[in-house]
């Protein structure tokens, strides 16, 4: 079952649209976090369980989101 389950993620991650998603990764994604990370001093979650950190994360988002309305 895991020698199928990786041949098929490979497959996905070869194709045409996964190159493409994976070119995009870096400007959508990675420039949040390290935003979060370094200009916001985000170092690790205060609080215990996926509940909550659902929510830590949420405000976190919110926060990133708020911040970058107000410069625009």
């Amino acid at each position: 079952n895991l020698i199928r389950l990786k041949k098929k993620a490979k497959r996905l991650l070869l194709s045409e649209k996964g190159i493409t998603h994976r070119k995009r990764r870096c400007w959508d994604v990675e420039a949040v976090f390290g935003n979060i990370k370094q200009n916001m001093g985000f170092k690790r979650f205060m609080l215990r369980g996926m509940d909550k950190i659902t929510t830590e994360m949420g405000l976190i988002a919110m926060a990133h989101n708020l911040k970058k309305f107000s410069i625009a």
